[in-house]
């Protein structure tokens, strides 16, 4: 799982095994604890876990228009 702060909002990137390669999805937290959260409607496919999270990163950043780190 991969956390990013991003115009004061609060994302995880969650990543699961996907046949024969790895698939992550963006959720939002709503609250402060991370009981509830909401999705984003983002997901990434990829032969890696760390380029299906790479993915669904770009795909956040370039629907919040925000530069990457």
């Amino acid at each position: 799982m991969r956390q990013l702060d991003l115009h004061g909002r609060r994302y995880w990137i969650l990543s699961e095994p996907y046949a024969s390669g790895w698939k992550s999805l963006v959720v939002e937290l709503i609250d402060r604890h991370g009981e509830l959260t909401e999705p984003v409607g983002i997901d990434a496919r990829a032969d890696t876990r760390g380029a299906a999270d790479e993915a669904a990163e770009r795909k956040l950043r370039r629907l919040l228009r925000t530069p990457p780190v």
